[in-house]
């Protein structure tokens, strides 16, 4: 076993044991909302556009979020490494009851719209701060169990949200979903803020004196990624590639003058700054951080290209009543769940660059199970498999990733490489989504049945994925790994 991949061993003291209980116990807690907030939207979101008469801008409301969420992660990076996670995390969570409440009192399209946006910003700065805190409070040997108790937390929320939301839009409206989950994250976020802070401040002195003590490994790993842009200019550079990538996501609600004009304005201000939020190298795939970063990009744009049109192909294909596909976003959260647990678990010695392999050859195989079950020959519900199995995948990837790139740098760091993982991803779900989605259109205009179109988008994301596949050797670093605590 290399030195770039070994994992430490894990400490004697549990995930909640009395040194860790607080951290873990908060974390969960915002896990748990975050996984039922996203999770109770995907039901409440249709019919709240179609209410405020909206539906041609429905792309737009999810793709704000994802598109402001990009900006939160760098703003998240900046403030974690000058401030610590603490503040980040509480900031975003106050946010976000401020953006649920603008939804839920919203009385048009473009309130609902703005609600989302500031939700997705709310959203970037509480996932980079909570994993630079789970960086910074655990030993690296506990780090994937972290980890994995985040997608744990999942499971509860994709069987409860979804029924749960539909129950209130049905018996009450749709704005007591978005209020509801208001006073929900107000209270998560009160406990789960005491409880971080408590553990945070005693987390910074491990931290500092890893750095200290780590000298020439921490050194080493500065080479092996760095982005070539600090400060205030990465966070102005992300507000530039968040409208970049805001235009991208609009032009896809049409085929106009406008959406077209807006496309084209999207790329000439993506192409020249998203590559300087990422580490040096990441597109070449430099063997390290910066291919780890690039690796989570690619990755995260097939899984959630997959999740979106999975459903569009058993619904409005395959006929599969809603209730029944919905039991497919049930299946990948599980899936991705129990590989995340054992990920932490069961192979938590196992090099993470071997799980990383395992992962991204999982979502090959699913793209190749969701074009097997477009035929009418196929069972109805084949394609449901594909997202258990792509989930399963991005259960053994996505912590994996995460964990290495704390491993590769300095724990000062931490921060803005965090936050170019999150940002990788919300590029890669914006401009694999934007490709599939243009095929699909594309094939839907052209092809002798609308199967044909589902195929080819599928044959995207099977090639895409064999891509991701091949860079899996390339996450192994030829420097000492920072542990950090």
């Amino acid at each position: 076993m290399s030195t770039a991949t070994a994992t430490a061993p894990v400490a004697e003291d549990g995930l909640f044991s009395p040194r860790y209980r607080g951290s873990s116990l908060s974390f969960a807690g915002v896990m748990f909302l975050v996984g039922f907030a996203a999770l109770a939207l995907v039901t409440t979101m249709p019919v709240a556009v179609k209410a405020l008469d909206g539906l041609s801008l429905y792309p737009l409301a999810f793709g704000g979020f994802v598109t402001t969420g990009l900006f939160g992660s760098v703003l998240a990076g900046r403030l974690t490494d000058r401030l610590g996670p603490g503040r980040p995390l509480a900031a975003g969570l106050s946010l976000s009851v401020v953006a649920l409440l603008v939804c839920g009192g919203a009385g048009s399209i473009w309130q609902l719209i703005a609600g989302r946006c500031l939700d997705g910003l709310a959203g970037g700065l509480v996932v980079v701060a909570v994993n630079v805190t789970v960086a910074r409070t655990y030993p690296s040997g506990l780090r994937p169990r972290a980890l994995s108790l985040m997608s744990v937390c999942w499971i509860v929320p994709s069987m409860a949200g979804p029924p749960i939301a539909g129950l209130v839009t049905a018996a009450a409206s749709w704005r007591w979903v978005f209020l509801g989950l208001a006073a929900l994250t107000a209270a998560v976020a009160l406990a789960s803020t005491v409880l971080a802070q408590r553990q945070i401040a005693g987390a910074r002195g491990t931290a500092a004196s890893g750095t200290a003590a780590s000298g020439t490994a921490a050194s080493g790993t500065a080479a092996d990624g760095g982005g070539s842009v600090h400060g205030r200019n990465r966070v102005r550079l992300a507000a530039v590639v968040a409208v970049g990538a805001g235009l991208i996501e609009y032009a896809g609600s049409g085929t106009h003058l406008v959406q077209l004009a807006s496309a084209v304005v999207g790329v000439a201000l993506l192409a020249p700054t998203a590559p300087r939020l990422l580490p040096r190298g990441a597109l070449r795939a430099a063997t390290g951080i910066p291919a780890v970063v690039l690796l989570s990009g690619i990755s995260s744009g097939v899984y959630f290209t997959l999740e979106s049109f999975v459903p569009l192909l058993l619904i409005n294909h395959r006929q599969v009543p809603v209730s029944l596909a919905g039991t497919a976003f049930t299946g990948a959260t599980i899936g991705w769940a129990g590989a995340s647990w054992l990920q932490g678990h069961v192979w938590s010695r196992v090099p993470r660059t071997r799980l990383v392999a395992i992962g991204t050859t999982m979502i090959v195989a699913a793209s190749v199970v969701a074009a097997l079950g477009v035929p009418g020959s196929a069972p109805p519900l084949t394609a449901a498999l594909a997202l258990v199995v792509a989930g399963a995948g991005m259960g053994l990837a996505a912590p994996s990733l995460t964990v290495l790139v704390f491993e590769y740098c300095r724990p000062e760091e931490q921060g803005q490489y965090g936050a170019a993982l999150q940002v990788a991803q919300s590029l890669g779900q914006v401009l694999v989504m934007g490709l599939a989605g243009a095929l699909y259109d594309a094939g839907a205009a052209n092809a002798r049945n609308a199967g044909e179109a589902f195929v080819a988008v599928f044959a995207l994301l099977f090639a895409v994925a064999v891509a991701a596949r091949a860079l899996a050797p390339r996450t192994r670093s030829n420097t000492v790994p920072h542990t950090g605590g």
